[in-house]
């Protein structure tokens, strides 16, 4: 065999094809985030109620925001939405956005107040102070990407701010010290919070991708073994045990009816997955998580749909479909997902792949059940949605396709013809046994 041409030839395109769409689909998606940075959502909240200064209002928050949004627009890597804290906290709670920079209330009053006289009684006035807030639950590398965008508006606001203070104490008669005109000059202390913690055992807000992965795996190989069984019972292939093999007898039936008793399986086999796989991940691995009832429904439900899913393309294409399945579920899947680096950090062949592909729909409806408290808006109504549209698409896929087998006939093994009782040739022949096994003739 080894001789064969058409073996290393047939063997090694697969390999190849596989090999280089892999690494450019994994590597690809996430080789250079920041340089494909394109609007990333971070809030910009201005509480500043202003101060009076030489009988003048000022807001001093207010030209902080000027000033960042005068950067962003020769900038187009951050989506900075200027909201109140109200908003700013609601959209942090539903992944809406993966930070935020808080302007305080007394903003202008801390400022302005390093320049004015201090009465003796208060002695030290406090320092401005501007707030960013992270939120690791919309994912750890947006939520890293937001904090830095963020820090850098506030030292930049600081800088420019310092150089007006500078010009203030310089018109004054008394001369500053040193150690005045070096705190005049960065006088803004950036602080970082977090703006919408995750538990300790949520993976840094990843659990959710890899409960989303662990379902899409179980539903590829919950489909397999449906399909391997199914031809097992029927009695198209052998089934090994060590060195024994065994073979049911050939049980002919359409296409279509293989492939319904295939999913009809797939229903059961998934009650079973879905539940264990919660069992392991919240009871034995004690996975923070909350709305029991309906995470199981969630993981029953995308097992189910990834696996029948999968089995219409083992339907249709044959033995190509179980590899064509590991491309649309996996090696397109996890890097447009979101999961790990945002979408916004993607390159735009992998924003696209993202409005369709699986993963990330079942990624953001985890979210929702393991952050944000299973809000509809937060990613779950999308995930049950792309779910359904999902199911209806291999329901009619696969037994369209079956069914034009079947009229054609294009059985999958030899039957009998009802008229003539001759053997009706199919794509694939029935396996005899070899001449020295087969039963002895009798008169």
């Amino acid at each position: 065999m080894l001789r064969r041409p058409q073996l290393w030839i047939g063997t090694g395109l697969i390999a190849a094809m596989v090999s280089m769409l892999f690494a450019l689909l994994y590597v690809g998606g996430n080789v250079n985030p920041r340089g494909n940075l394109r609007d990333l959502p971070v809030a910009l909240v201005n509480s500043d109620s202003g101060a009076d200064v030489n009988g003048q209002r000022v807001n001093l928050g207010e030209q902080v925001v000027s000033g960042i949004q005068k950067a962003a627009k020769g900038d187009k890597s951050i989506d900075w939405q200027v909201v109140s804290r109200e908003e700013a906290d609601k959209r942090l709670g539903r992944g809406k956005v993966f930070g935020a920079l808080v302007i305080p209330k007394d903003f202008s009053a801390t400022v302005t107040g390093l320049t004015a006289p201090q009465p003796a009684p208060q002695g030290k006035a406090a320092p401005p102070t501007l707030t960013v807030l992270t939120n690791q639950a919309a994912g750890s590398i947006g939520s890293s990407m937001s904090s830095q965008a963020a820090q850098k508006a506030a030292h930049a606001a600081s800088a420019q701010l310092g150089q007006e203070l500078l010009k203030q104490a310089g018109a004054q008669k008394t001369p500053l010290p040193t150690a005045a005109q070096l705190k005049l000059a960065d006088p803004v202390t950036v602080s970082v919070a977090d703006g919408h913690p995750v538990g300790s055992r949520s993976a840094m807000g990843l659990s959710a991708f890899y409960y989303a992965l662990v379902l899409v795996v179980c539903g590829m190989l919950g489909a397999n073994v449906v399909n391997s069984q199914v031809d097992t019972a029927l009695g198209y292939v052998h089934t090994d045990f060590g060195p024994f093999r065994k073979r049911e007898p050939v049980q002919h039936t359409s296409r279509v009816r293989t492939l319904a008793v295939g999913m009809a399986l797939m229903l059961g086999v998934s009650l079973v997955m879905g539940t264990l796989v919660e069992v392991a991940t919240v009871a034995i691995l004690d996975m923070d998580a909350s709305h029991l009832g309906l995470l199981w429904l969630y993981s029953v439900a995308t097992i189910a749909v990834v696996g029948m899913g999968s089995l219409a393309l083992f339907a249709a294409f044959g033995t190509p479909g179980m590899l064509l399945a590991t491309i649309v579920f996996v090696a397109m899947a996890v890097p447009s997902s979101g999961a790990t680096v945002p979408v916004q950090a993607l390159p735009g062949f992998f924003r696209a792949l993202a409005e369709f592909e699986p993963l990330r729909q079942i990624t953001e409806g985890l979210r929702s059940l393991l952050y944000y408290g299973a809000q509809a808006d937060a990613g779950l109504t999308r995930a049950w949605a792309a779910m359904g549209v999902a199911l209806v698409a291999a329901l009619i896929f696969g037994f369209a396709v079956t069914h034009l087998y079947d009229r054609r006939g294009l059985h999958r093994i030899r039957r009998p013809d009802a008229e003539t009782g001759a053997a009706v040739p199919a794509e694939t022949p029935e396996p005899t046994e070899p001449p020295e096994a087969a039963a002895p003739a009798t008169a």
